[in-house]
């Protein structure tokens, strides 16, 4: 199967689940995919494992795609860019102290009691994939992707505050997992690395991309601010994607956490003072269109990911087990960093319960997933992440809105973090975009030009 004919394959799909969903289900764009993609799988292995059907073909459509390079190497900046570019800075400034515990903090945790959970589990039910592939399933499934949960948490008028931290760890969790996953990817390797080594790393990565971000994001501004054409300007924020992406990993450095700072500054710096109102225009919309489309992609190939899948019935009780497992690494990596910081900072009421059961995983787990090589361990995790993804995006996010309800908490609008002048006109203006993306603009009119 040539690439072109791999292409139309995936694509026609998952316009055709995107079809299902709209005209049929009409639940939220990421949750109806998700439940067309996976409920379409699900049928397919059942009536494959009864031999009423073959799905060769579908074998070879997925074999067809390299996905350490189209993800993980590709996709995975345009992702992280789209979800960035929607992000408003002073509302990330002014909760950094809660989104920096649970984004840091929060997926480090999450990441290593998972990683040990998974090893211990697989290793009792009789497969050893080993304590650094357990890491690595940590380090994948931890970051948080809450597509669509922004707009359930207006809906259920949640306080305005846990949307701004939910949005900030979920736009830097994605990249510290990313981080996180390529450097326990290289250990399985067999690379010798001291604790030492991973720290001066994990900074290098980090700050590294950090700093290339802000410098690539400065640069496209500057050339913006002396045109004016949307079209020209909508190319450049796609060479800030790719071609920024591809230097940053030449220079080894985090590509996906230079790709979230120059969303911010495109976003932030950009929309200010460089864009006119046609042009910010176009590129919201572009950028929204392509998050929405990649995510399409990415759910649809998990799920036929998953007819390859051999090991279904000898990793059903591990699958299942790991639905609670992530759920209360979840919530012992939130109920920390929040219990802490309540000493000094204000938050809503039931923060830890909603944080938790928002924790939606999503398109960067499925990257991550898919990226991995070929063989039995891959076949198990992809099995996990696969009843993981599916658990928090079809259970957990359309039970949210019912669970705020049901919890009742304060809908107080102004309760900020030192520094934040509190708005109580101020609205919660929701993108469903990559990772998630949250714009804020005011009801009175003195606001800047978002």
């Amino acid at each position: 199967m040539s690439p072109v004919e791999s292409i139309a394959g995936i694509v026609s799909l998952a316009a055709l689940c995107g079809f299902l969903n709209a005209r049929y289900l009409r639940l939220p764009a990421s949750i109806g995919l998700m439940a067309v993609a996976l409920a379409g799988s699900a049928v397919l292995i059942g009536l494959e494992t009864a031999g009423v059907i073959d799905v060769t073909t579908l074998r070879e459509l997925v074999g067809s795609v390299d996905f350490a390079d189209v993800l993980l190497h590709g996709l995975l900046g345009m992702l992280l860019f789209a979800g960035a570019l929607h992000v408003d800075l002073t509302d990330l400034a002014n909760h950094r102290w809660p989104i920096a515990g649970l984004a840091l903090g929060g997926t480090l945790l999450s990441t290593g009691i998972v990683g040990v959970a998974t090893w211990a589990l697989l290793a009792a039910l009789g497969h050893d994939i080993g304590i650094i592939n357990g890491l690595m399933f940590g380090a994948l499934i931890s970051p948080t992707d809450p597509i669509a949960v922004l707009g359930i948490l207006k809906s259920a008028k949640a306080p305005r505050v846990l949307a701004v931290q939910i949005t900030g760890e979920s736009l830097f969790n994605d990249g510290i997992g990313v981080v996180l996953f390529l450097i326990i990817s290289a250990a399985s390797t067999g690379a010798a690395l001291s604790a030492g080594d991973v720290a001066i790393l994990f900074l290098r990565e980090v700050l590294g991309g950090a700093f290339f971000g802000v410098v690539v994001g400065a640069v496209a501004v500057q050339m913006m601010r002396r045109i004016d054409d949307y079209s020209v300007e909508v190319m450049i924020t796609i060479a800030v994607v790719l071609a920024g992406y591809a230097t940053a990993e030449r220079l080894h450095i985090s590509a996906p956490i230079a790709a979230v700072v120059a969303g911010l500054v495109v976003g932030n710096q950009g929309r200010r003072t460089a864009m006119s109102d046609t042009t910010r225009e176009h590129i919201d919309m572009f950028w929204k269109l392509i998050d929405e489309i990649l995510n399409a992609v990415l759910f649809l190939l998990l799920a036929l990911e998953a007819t390859k899948i051999r090991s279904w019935s000898s990793t059903a009780v591990a699958s299942v087990s790991m639905i609670g497992i992530v759920l209360a690494a979840r919530f012992i990596s939130v109920a920390i960093p929040v219990t802490i910081l309540r000493r000094r900072l204000a938050f809503p009421a039931h923060s830890i319960k909603i944080l938790t059961w928002g924790g939606l995983r999503g398109g960067i787990s499925v990257a991550m997933a898919l990226s991995l090589p070929q063989g039995e361990t891959r076949d198990i995790l992809l099995a996990l992440t696969y009843s993981v993804v599916a658990f928090t995006i079809l259970v957990q996010g359309l039970t949210l809105k019912r669970v705020i309800r049901r919890l009742g908490p304060s809908t107080t609008a102004d309760l900020t973090a030192p520094g934040e002048t509190p708005q109580a006109t101020r609205s919660l203006s929701v993108t469903a975009v990559s990772t998630t993306a949250v714009s804020t603009s005011a009801t009175t009119g003195s606001a800047p030009d978002r």
